[in-house]
């Protein structure tokens, strides 16, 4: 009998707000514990909720990136239970009228796009961060109400690298339209899976197991992987598959009950009553649609459409901030090619030698533009160029017109000279023009290369090869 996995996945993400969901306590990661509170956070009596307008803005533009029917009449409702981390008693959120339902991604499996529909987008407000040490519970309040939102998929997803790749997409859509950092290791992404197991062809739903606590896309397929060997033994052994919720143990590489789950839970969900219902105007939803950031798959469409691979273009989406520093230096009208090739090679030399981020990056996007430019109007050689690169590295104030300025003092910038010198090199390697004649490519490279070597790199490369084919034609 042949097995196939049903995954459904739940995702949380930490909105990147100034201030909480409905409150006017700083919403910030990292801060000292119990720092950011306020009276409302820590359920003083008599203290009401009011709503983040730009925690539903950004709401707005997570629905529209999925495809989403997004709903204009914002609601929400009261999540009753008890909790140590949950001060009110009850935890509002959006359950009978979700912010976006209805939607649908694409993500890139091994046999090519797959769409996963998803059931819902709903907001709502983050618990208190437990942390347990050896004897006791310690509390920090700073992460109680922080924004919300939850992204519910239906249960199309079947294998753990399927997974993967849908939480990947998801997290790049967060992170690109600046609404998460999408950091799981820190706790502003987290997962809720559901998975289990059926006869592969067969439409019924096996006995449904939930799996908490992965802290990296990794861990969820790993968590995956061995769910499925552990469901597919048990259901071939003849003995039943137990409701229950498990967490991942990553020393040990596998799933291990945390406790039992029935369908009998009852929160007693009602309308939020301190909460009025909010009509959002078209107008205002279009003006959140409008002001999104540009997706990773749009940027890829683009800067392959302006001459960039592949490979290229990967690495530059491989991090938000890389993408947005590349993009303001292209905004300065040089080359998508020339850009990529600083930004991905010497830049990214300099970050991993320092261990540094791009926003670390000493250097702005306007320098790297100038220095591009400088290139490509012959001003200076690309030797030239990495060397005043370096030269701002520990010096970034520093004037890249003064640099250029020393360096342009020695340039051949004769065309007369240029032409003797081209020539000399001609007639000191004849059999490379008869093997340029010939239609080998290697010669052109060999001859140019000699002529740099003649003029000791003190002439723009472009100069060079023109000058070098003009006369290589003329023979």
């Amino acid at each position: 009998m042949e097995f196939e996995e049903v995954i459904g996945l739940e995702i949380h993400i930490e909105m990147k707000t100034k201030t909480k969901m409905f409150s006017s306590s700083p919403a910030r990661y990292g801060d000292m514990p119990n720092t950011n509170t306020s009276v409302y956070d820590l359920a003083f009596p008599g203290t009401m909720p009011t709503v983040n307008k730009e925690a539903v803005v950004k709401g707005i533009q997570v629905c529209n990136a999925l495809h989403m029917s997004i709903d204009p009449l914002l609601r929400f409702d009261r999540k009753n239970y008890f909790y140590s981390d949950l001060p009110k008693g009850y935890q509002i959120t959006q359950y009978f009228y979700p912010l976006g339902k209805d939607g649908y991604l694409e993500i890139n499996t091994s046999t090519g796009k797959k769409r996963i529909n998803i059931e819902r987008l709903h907001m709502e407000e983050d618990t208190a961060k437990q942390l347990h040490a050896y004897d006791c519970t310690l509390i920090d309040y700073n992460r109680c109400g922080t924004p919300l939102i939850e992204i519910v998929s239906k249960p199309d997803l079947r294998s753990g690298d399927q997974a993967m790749s849908y939480i990947e997409t998801i997290r790049s859509i967060v992170s690109f339209l600046d609404v998460s950092d999408g950091k799981m290791e820190e706790g502003s992404l987290r997962c809720d899976i559901n998975v289990s197991v059926r006869e592969k062809g067969s439409p019924a739903f096996g006995t449904k197991v939930e799996i908490k606590n992965l802290n990296s896309i990794a861990n969820v397929g790993k968590a995956l992987d061995y769910e499925f060997k552990r469901q597919v033994e048990l259901l071939e052994k003849g003995e039943p598959i137990l409701q229950e919720t498990r967490r991942f143990d990553e020393a040990k590489r596998e799933t291990i009950p945390m406790r039992s789950k029935t369908d009998s839970v009852d929160y007693k969900y009602y309308p939020e009553p301190n909460i009025v219902p909010i009509r959002l105007s078209q107008d205002f939803i279009k003006e959140a649609i409008d002001s999104s950031n540009e997706l990773a798959s749009s940027k890829y469409e683009r800067y392959t459409a302006n001459g960039l691979s592949d490979y290229d273009a990967s690495v530059i989406l491989s991090d938000p901030e890389t993408s947005r520093y590349y993009d303001k230096i292209v905004s300065y009208g040089v080359s998508y090619k020339l850009a990529a090739n600083w930004v991905n090679g010497d830049i990214q030399s300099v970050l991993n030698k320092d261990n540094l981020s791009i926003s670390e990056f000493k250097l702005t996007p306007k320098q790297i533009a100038d220095i591009i430019k400088l290139i490509d109007c012959g001003k200076i050689n690309n030797k030239q160029a990495r060397e005043i690169f370096a030269t701002l590295i520990d010096n970034p104030s520093l004037s890249i017109d003064t640099l250029a300025a020393k360096y342009n003092e020695g340039m051949i910038s004769s065309n007369d000279e240029l032409t003797k010198i081209v020539n000399e090199v001609l007639d000191e390697n004849s059999q490379s023009i008869a093997d340029y004649k010939s239609g080998h490519d290697n010669a052109l490279r060999y001859l140019m290369g000699q002529v740099m070597k003649k003029t000791q790199g003190k002439v723009n490369p472009k100069d060079a090869n023109e000058v070098l084919l003009n006369e290589l034609n003329r023979r």
